[in-house]
């Protein structure tokens, strides 16, 4: 038997919707009998809203020294729990994973997140990341600055944000030219936040 992902994927987002949670992303891994699925949750976008608002007017700060709150998922282990025991009961008792023995491992994104989705770079805008894409732009694959733009199908990165690894040769005249970089959103392989703390 196939393993449905898609299927998968929208039985996820259904149990994380019924505790408030969003799922943002879902991977399977392994074969035979070292399969993992992992999920990352999140609180949804109104809670995210409310909790971050409720930090913000308390008086003693609790959130991280520098952090934004819209980078935070605002998951507790007692989320975490939670969706694992209804999530997998609903993945067995539907055999959405053939077979016995499978992991099943839940948690936040954490501050380093993955970005996949058009609506993750749109949310993330003003945010510092790292990508890599499937071919060179400029003669480069991997790219790490500040994302300043994104339309939907085009992502804009001031690469002046961050220390660039490795030394490039630019003539005088290019340097400043080359500070920002646009990549295609169909180009990118992957996509990850770069923690400001």
């Amino acid at each position: 038997m196939a393993l449905q992902l898609d299927t998968i994927r929208a039985t996820a987002d259904r149990i994380a919707a019924s505790h408030s949670l969003d799922v943002v992303d879902l991977e399977f891994s392994g074969g035979a009998k070292f399969r993992t699925l992992r999920v990352f949750i999140e609180k949804d976008a109104a809670t995210r809203a409310r909790l971050a608002a409720e930090a913000a007017e308390a008086e003693e700060n609790v959130l991280p020294s520098g952090v934004p709150a819209e980078i935070l998922s605002f998951v507790t282990h007692e989320d975490c729990e939670v969706f694992t025991r209804d999530f997998g009961t609903v993945l067995d008792v539907e055999d959405l994973i053939p077979g016995a023995e499978y992991t099943l491992e839940v948690s936040s994104p954490g501050l380093e997140r993955k970005l996949a989705r058009p609506a993750d770079f749109t949310r993330f805008t003003g945010s510092l990341v790292k990508l890599q894409t499937f071919t060179a732009v400029e003669n480069n694959r991997h790219f790490q600055g500040r994302l300043t733009a994104f339309d939907g199908t085009t992502l804009t990165l001031d690469l002046s944000a961050v220390k660039q690894k490795g030394k490039q040769k630019r003539s005088p005249g290019k340097a400043a030219a080359n500070q920002q970089v646009e990549i295609a959103f169909t180009n990118v392989e992957k996509a990850n936040l770069i923690p400001e703390l």
